[in-house]
């Protein structure tokens, strides 16, 4: 959840320790923000995304994109394409799946960031996009606490263990969603030639499904 712009504060104003009395809740590894303001999201709107759960923005703390590029030394100037193996539970809990082995220590172990909270939000509205707990501002918004956390995967397993989230291993997903899986990787793969840090991280993760997609190349003026 980065789609906003910071006016920051010195780091020493985050807190180890979440206080738990706030209602919404924004995570981003800048630190020191002061105030969100509002810029052109996903859905061409300038708005700041929140959820009304603190454990559900905790897989916004990593994007396994941006972070399986920096690792290899893939060379990219543009806008990262976010990577986001969740949806939720019938119950309305966040649910992560594995679509590669390991894929939640590989994306969030060792990784720090910071939450974001705050009591009111004003010209605030439920976000119609299909994802529960969502609340969208249009105007700038005042950060009222923040909690820094020291390892993103650590709190993923911390909320599995309460029950606050769901997490599906690879080794249970790949069971029944194999099919479906080498679907979506193909489709994606072939359908986003303007994202090849996109490629490059479905190259290194899927090589055995994208090896197949016949007359494709990552090569271009922002690969190198």
């Amino acid at each position: 959840m980065e789609h906003f712009s910071v006016k920051t504060v010195a780091s020493d104003a985050c807190h180890t320790v979440w206080e738990g009395v706030y209602d919404f809740f924004h995570a981003s590894q800048i630190k020191g923000i002061q105030v969100l303001e509002p810029r052109i999201s996903n859905h061409n709107l300038p708005l700041i995304y929140f959820s009304g759960k603190r454990e559900n923005v905790l897989v916004y703390l990593s994007n396994a994109v941006e972070k399986t590029c920096k690792e290899k030394n893939f060379q990219y100037t543009g806008i990262w394409h976010k990577w986001g193996s969740y949806g939720f539970t019938q119950d309305g809990r966040l649910q992560y799946e594995e679509y590669y082995p390991n894929a939640l220590a590989d994306t969030y172990k060792g990784v720090s960031g910071y939450i974001y909270s705050c009591n009111h939000l004003e010209k605030c509205e439920k976000g119609n996009i299909g994802i529960p707990d969502v609340y969208v501002s249009s105007v700038p918004v005042k950060v009222d606490f923040c909690e820094y956390i020291e390892d993103a995967y650590t709190e993923l397993l911390l909320a599995e263990e309460k029950g606050l989230i769901k997490i599906v291993r690879y080794e249970k997903f790949i069971q029944k969603g194999e099919a479906w899986l080498r679907k979506v990787i193909r489709e994606e793969y072939e359908n986003n030639f303007d994202h090849p840090e996109y490629q490059f991280f479905l190259k290194c993760k899927f090589s055995e499904i994208t090896i197949h997609c016949e007359n494709i190349s990552i090569n271009s003026p922002g690969s190198h």
